[in-house]
């Protein structure tokens, strides 16, 4: 099956689209904001709230093959697979999400304590994953828009952008997690 016989899976509908995009971008950018202001510590959940780092971590991981799955399926012309794949990507990183807020609000902040060059390697992967999953979700979610609408051109001139970073993030995550999960308390 080649892309134009995959077909357009929703009907394109631009000014709705960015719409519905900049809504979703702006409230989880807006409720990992206020994490940073309200935690729920003192819950007990009746288990180690850091449970939901390793799930996030997991899942990234998961993303991670994911992506790199879809890549092979469309150079190979496998472009239904590609669809599945990419679709499964983004119900994977909604997961992510879940888990993030949960471990951010019932976990509450760890500070890494190493020093010297780990520090500045685990702040610099930090920052970077955080800036681009910030700025990478709303154009995550319209290259999706743009496959699924089937402007396969147009998907593909903004996918060769959004791919390498979004796996950027994916692996980013994990070894994020893996450096800070000493400091855990």
């Amino acid at each position: 099956m080649n892309q134009h016989q995959l077909g357009a899976t929703i009907q394109k509908n631009d000014k709705k689209a960015r719409r519905y995009i900049g809504i979703f971008s702006i409230i989880v950018f807006l409720v990992i904001v206020a994490l940073g202001k309200y935690k729920l510590t003192d819950v007990d959940l009746g288990f180690n709230p850091h449970v939901f780092g390793l799930i996030s971590a997991v899942i990234n991981t998961v993303v991670t093959f994911v992506l790199i799955a879809a890549l092979i399926a469309v150079k190979s012309g496998h472009y239904l697979l590609h669809k599945r794949l990419m679709v499964t990507a983004l119900i994977l990183s909604v997961l992510f999400l879940c888990a993030y807020i949960c471990h951010n609000l019932f976990a509450g902040e760890t500070r890494f304590g190493g020093t010297g060059l780990i520090r500045t390697v685990y702040l610099t992967l930090l920052a970077t994953h955080i800036v681009l999953a910030a700025v990478m979700l709303p154009i995550i979610l319209f290259t999706a828009y743009r496959g699924l609408t089937g402007e396969w051109m147009k998907h593909k001139k903004i996918a060769r952008i959004t791919w390498p970073l979004w796996l950027y993030i994916a692996i980013s995550g994990p070894v994020i997690y893996w450096m800070i999960r000493p400091y855990y308390s």
